[in-house]
């Protein structure tokens, strides 16, 4: 109990400053103050209160992380992939599996990372930013301060994005470089910025044909959620049982459940049959728990691990940004033009 109520107190804190006209502007929501305000407490009261919190905080970080990523399907159904058709669904898929291909290639062979690290920051960069990252911990057993790194890189570059998005609409708009409409740009931002807070914050300042198709396209991305946790669990079952066995082991595959009841449960909302009121109840609920997770990840997330990481997270980070700006933009006109 006083670990619960420590991460839902936080969770409290970060929900209002989110709610913070100024904060919302730059593109902060909950889930990333929570962490914030986790990694403060964490390294200045919480040692004191840890035999009496961890039971609670580590309840958290685990078990009300799962619940969270199924309640999430509620945000989407399957009627929103038909509103932005098969471009914005074929560019959101080239966009995400070459983004996560890069980062494991750079992470690995450039910068000598370890696979989970490299993984985290795909993933966050690719799918939807820190809840991405939340969601792949399970499936990867990483270790928090490996999370904590992989979330930062993504507060990071993802509040710049709210910025350089609009100015490069702008910038575009004068010199006519690409054939961007206010459709277009909106499907370009939300298959390449980072979380959907950020995307809306982007989007927004453009104009409201943006916002919506950023939103949609964005909100498929992250229903490509599930399949990809599914695709790197087998991969990672198939890498173990090599390591383990030889070419001829054999090992039952281990499923993410929760990814797969995720995909359930987005179903489900689908057919519209819950109450509106309802819905938004689930995803106020969804909201709390996702953020009690990361306030109880920032809790046991040393800044000493942080120092350790280095450099390498960022400039891999910061590398996949640039990919997103150009190699996102390049698929979005290539895919818009063939189609």
């Amino acid at each position: 109990m006083p670990g619960l109520l420590l991460t839902g107190g936080l969770t409290a804190i970060a929900i209002w400053a989110g709610n913070i006209p100024q904060v919302v502007n730059l593109g902060l929501g909950a889930l990333t103050l929570a962490i914030i305000f986790g990694i403060i407490v964490g390294n200045t009261v919480y040692p004191r209160i840890q035999l009496v919190s961890h039971g609670g905080v580590m309840f958290a970080k685990q078990r009300l992380l799962r619940l969270g990523i199924i309640l999430y399907g509620f945000r989407l159904t399957f009627q929103q992939i038909a509103d932005v058709g098969a471009t914005g669904i074929i560019i959101d898929l080239l966009t995400l599996s070459s983004t996560f291909l890069l980062a494991c290639w750079l992470g690995k062979k450039v910068f000598g990372m370890d696979t989970q690290t490299a993984m985290l920051i795909g993933a966050g960069s690719s799918i939807c930013g820190a809840a991405a990252v939340m969601a792949t911990e399970p499936v990867l057993k990483a270790e928090a301060s490996k999370v904590t790194v992989a979330v930062a890189t993504v507060v990071v570059f993802g509040t710049l994005a709210i910025f350089v998005y609009p100015w490069l609409y702008d910038l575009n708009q004068q010199y006519q470089w690409l054939t961007f409409s206010p459709l277009s740009f909106g499907i370009y931002a939300g298959s390449t910025i980072h979380e959907v807070a950020q995307v809306v914050a982007a989007a927004h300042s453009i104009s409201p044909t943006t916002e919506n198709a950023a939103v949609i396209t964005k909100m498929i991305r992250v229903m490509m959620l599930a399949p990809f946790l599914l695709l790197v669990s087998s991969y990672l079952n198939r890498s173990r049982v090599r390591k383990d066995d030889g070419a001829t082991g054999k090992s039952a595959i281990t499923i993410p459940w929760f990814a797969v009841i995720f995909i359930l449960v987005a179903a489900f909302n689908s057919f519209h049959w819950l109450p509106h009121v309802l819905v938004s109840h689930l995803i106020t609920l969804d909201t709390v728990m996702l953020a009690m997770a990361m306030a109880a990840l920032g809790l046991t997330t040393h800044s000493s691990a942080i120092r350790q990481a280095g450099l390498k997270p960022i400039l891999l980070a910061s590398l996949l940004f640039v990919w997103l700006i150009v190699g996102g933009g390049a698929i979005n006109q290539a895919v818009q033009h063939i189609i």
